[in-house]
């Protein structure tokens, strides 16, 4: 796979480290989670393909079996407010003075430095102070969250990946390592960057949910089916368009200028009541196969079963029956071989971990007696 023989250091945290980490591991790089003593819960999620050891970071033992690990690993990845890692002694001017050619990935809410840098906050906040949230919304709505994509997983996890990635690149020419500054708020807002350049165009000059891409136009938006479900219409360009009329079983001669923004509230009525009267089985019938650019809203039952998806593979089970995104994008020649075992307990592989990175068994005893790690195995065989 691409990331054959990287070892990366993940801190354990909430999701985007983890969607991060596990993005390495799936397409090859060996990724140790570092967990909290008795840590549970939401922290075995994004586990996919990583090992587990169980360390006391706030203890300073625990920080010097952290150093010592940094000292042979490719890349650390952190997800604490600014100061936390200097606090501990963990700091990259310290882990990289050891190694540098440490690559020491930062992920966190707001960066390293501006008066929100050591706040805490969720991706609903994230995605506030980026602008991006102030533009999604239904017309005469609050703003709304999509989820918590944005700013967490987009803006977070897959910019920092990128980030290390980067670095990765640049360190075989120089052969050092550097700091990675990734937040939500800037990932998220470059994300967005098409928004800012798009805003003389027009596209964005009507109130939230009145506009082109954001819900307003009739023929860019979901629709209601007789049986409850849901399709989506995207039909932006004239060629589209006058197929989505045509399946809708109305004449492009007896309707109002596509463009004619006046006029597309009732349009969308209009195309609601249509849409109202059939299933979305039937609506799948008269667009599957045409270029009108409508789809269904699949829900996450039917997604796996849509023929599309399983013609390419682009869902995965794991030994446990639970199913998942196969990774992406799909390399050609060293494509991703996601791991397809259960994740891992905390601690499970606390001793081999540090054993690999060379320690002897009477250091690893004196840890497990101090209560510097903990050794799960015995629940991994169960």
């Amino acid at each position: 796979m691409a990331l054959r023989g990287l070892s990366v250091l993940e801190l354990a945290g909430l999701a985007p480290g983890p969607l991060c980490g596990m993005i390495l591991a799936d397409f090859g790089a060996r990724v140790v989670r570092v967990d909290r003593l008795g840590a549970r819960g939401n922290m075995n999620i994004l586990a996919r393909g990583k090992r587990s050891l169980a360390l006391d970071l706030q203890r300073p033992q625990g920080a010097a079996v952290l150093r010592r690990l940094c000292a042979r690993a490719d890349v650390v990845l952190e997800p604490y407010r600014h100061g936390v890692m200097e606090k501990l002694q963990l700091g990259p001017e310290i882990l990289q003075r050891e190694n540098p050619r440490l690559i020491y990935a930062r992920l966190s809410g707001f960066g390293q430095s501006g008066r929100f840098s050591k706040t805490a906050g969720h991706d609903i906040n994230f995605l506030a102070l980026s602008g991006v949230l102030s533009k999604i919304g239904g017309s005469g709505e609050n703003p709304y969250a999509p989820l918590n994509l944005l700013a967490d997983f987009g803006g977070g996890a897959l910019i920092c990946t990128l980030g290390i990635l980067m670095a990765l690149f640049e360190r075989t020419r120089s052969g050092k390592g550097q700091v990675i500054d990734a937040n939500m708020v800037e990932g998220t807002a470059y994300l967005s960057s098409f928004l800012w350049h798009s805003l003389q165009m027009g596209l964005w000059e009507n109130p939230r949910g009145q506009n082109l891409l954001d819900g307003g136009a009739p023929f860019y938006t979901t629709y209601r089916t007789a049986d409850g479900g849901f399709m989506a219409v995207g039909a932006l360009e004239p060629q589209f368009y006058k197929l989505l009329i045509k399946g809708l079983g109305l004449k492009s001669d007896e309707l109002p200028d596509q463009m004619s923004m006046s006029d597309w509230p009732e349009m969308k009525k209009r195309f609601a009541d249509i849409f109202a009267k059939k299933t979305k089985a039937e609506w799948c019938q008269i667009f599957d196969g045409t270029d009108a650019c409508v789809t269904p809203v699949l829900t996450f039952e039917e997604v796996i079963h849509h023929d599309h998806n399983k013609e390419r593979g682009s869902f995965i089970i794991n030994e446990e029956q639970s199913v998942s995104p196969r990774p992406a994008p799909l390399l050609s020649g060293t494509p991703a071989v996601p791991s397809c075992k259960r994740n891992p307990f905390v601690g499970e592989h606390t001793e081999e971990i540090l054993r690999e990175f060379g320690f002897n068994q009477t250091e690893i005893n004196q840890l497990t007696s101090d209560k510097i790690i903990e050794i799960n195995k015995s629940r991994a065989n169960l």
